[in-house]
Order: C-alpha cells, then sequence, then structure tokens
C-alpha cells in the first residue's frame, strides 16, 4: 500500500497511508500551517493532525518486514493494577513523545531538569509487580515489543528509586485486566526474563522477542511485570511500543474472550 512520509528536522511527524486524495490534501494543509506558525507549540501541533498513524518516537529501530502498531491501541480501554496513580495515567505509556528520562539523566543539570518535568512515567505502587491491560482496535499479529525504562540516577537514596522490569509474563485475548492472583493460575502465553544486557544504554529501551506463532489474532495483551533487576521495591515503565502486523477491525467495547476450549 502506498505510504506518504513527512520530516520535520529529520524526524517522522506525518504519515498517511493509502492513496486518499481528501486525507493527502488535508495532511498537506497541515504542513502548511506548520510552516506560517510562529509558536513552535502550535507547529507541533498542527504536524500531528489527522492522517498519523504511528508513534513518533522510538527506542529502538523497527523490525524488518513489520511495523509500528502501537496506534491500535485503544487508549480508552487501558487498564492497569498496582500502578501509583499519583504519577501517571497509564497513558503516558504509549504516547508520541520522547520520554523526559532521557533528558534528566546526568549529573545535577539532570537532576534540576528532573525537578522541572511533569512526569510521564508509571511506577508500581506497593511492590514491584505491575499489570498492564490493552485492547486493540485492530486483530493484531505481533513480532516484538520495545519496553522503556530510565530509573533515576541521580537525586534519589537507591533503595528508594524504582528499578527496571526483570521478569515479563504476556498473556492475550483476555476480556479484562486480570488480578495478580488469577495470574498465577493462568499460564501465560509466553514468559520473558530481560538481562542487564538487554537495554540500549542511549535509549534505555529493551527489544523484547516474541514467539510470533503465538501471537496471531490478538484482541487484547496484557503485560505482568513479575520483579524487577534489582533490590528495589517498585519498577519504572516509560514507554511500550508494539510491533507486528494489524488485521480487520474489531467492534471497540466487544471484546471476545478466546480460550482453548469451548466455553472458556
Amino acid at each position: 500500500m502506498p505510504t506518504f512520509l513527512a520530516f520535520k528536522n529529520g524526524k517522522l511527524v506525518h504519515s498517511i497511508r493509502g492513496a486518499d486524495v481528501q486525507l493527502l490534501t488535508k495532511g498537506i494543509q497541515s504542513l502548511a500551517s506548520e510552516v506560517a506558525a510562529t509558536s513552535e507549540d502550535s507547529s507541533e501541533a498542527a504536524t500531528l493532525a489527522a492522517g498519523d498513524s504511528g508513534s513518533n518516537w522510538l527506542g529502538g529501530a523497527v523490525p524488518k518486514g513489520y511495523e509500528d502498531v502501537s496506534d491500535q491501541i485503544d487508549i480508552k480501554g487501558i487498564d492497569l493494577l498496582n500502578f501509583d496513580n499519583e504519577i501517571a495515567s497509564g497513558r503516558v505509556l504509549f504516547e508520541d513523545s520522547k520520554p523526559s528520562g532521557l533528558a534528566t539523566q546526568g549529573g545535577e543539570k539532570g537532576k534540576a531538569k528532573a525537578d522541572q518535568v511533569t512526569p510521564d512515567w508509571v511506577e508500581s505502587d506497593t511492590d514491584e509487580q505491575l499489570m498492564i491491560f490493552m485492547p486493540f482496535q485492530s486483530f493484531l499479529k505481533i513480532h516484538s515489543l520495545q519496553i522503556t525504562s530510565l530509573p533515576p540516577t541521580t537525586g534519589e537514596e537507591q533503595e528508594d528509586a524504582p528499578m527496571r522490569p526483570k521478569t515479563l509474563k504476556l498473556y492475550i485475548n483476555r476480556p479484562h485486566v486480570i488480578g495478580f492472583e488469577e495470574a498465577d493460575d493462568i499460564g501465560p502465553t509466553q514468559t520473558v526474563v530481560l538481562d542487564p544486557r538487554d537495554w540500549d544504554e542511549k535509549t534505555g529501551t529493551a527489544k523484547v522477542e516474541l514467539r510470533f506463532v503465538k501471537f496471531q489474532h490478538v484482541s487484547s495483551l496484557v503485560i505482568f511485570c513479575v520483579d524487577c533487576d534489582g533490590d528495589g521495591e517498585k519498577i519504572r515503565l516509560d514507554r511500550i511500543r508494539i510491533f507486528g502486523e494489524a488485521g480487520e477491525k474489531r467492534a471497540v467495547g466487544k471484546l471476545e474472550k478466546i480460550g482453548d476450549e469451548q466455553g472458556e
């Protein structure tokens, strides 16, 4: 399918799929408005007009033969368990923007910046476990994930600082978020253990390879962060990106549970 991409300062800001004349016209008008704008904020808003089909910031390369399908997440249906809602909501995990944690790391200068930013990350609340439920607008074939975690390196006592996740359990096609006790009784679709070497030093992102054959026709995904990589008592997540293929659209709000046997 033909795809039209627009870049600003080397950054992808606009993507239009398909030979849709009206959508292309709207996209060009949006870009023209950006050129004429005098405010950087209004310019950024113009470039994100209708037709942007994916996430702008990525923590790593897009897998060959696949695409970023994070835009297929039904943002309104996201649900989290054991997260600190005084920091930020789960929606920040899928924002297009670059994580603020990348700009606030490093020495006293980074600490000063950290004191000024609005939190755009998620932390677990009472312990290190965190449950994330995300329904999709289309049935997906999921190839891999990118998990970004940027724990603070300065300005906090080590025992109080949140840590990166270590063990992830993934579940597909659940009708809603699952409880922690329920997760222990359900066999995960896949369990992933992240090694410290899996995290990119520059972006704080780990690539999670999935058993592609098990992640076909996926209507929802649950990520269970079981424990953290260290002695901390909390987990921090900054961004999540999903890569694969988008299939047929599904009726949002009518999530069907797909079990192994009839009646499940």
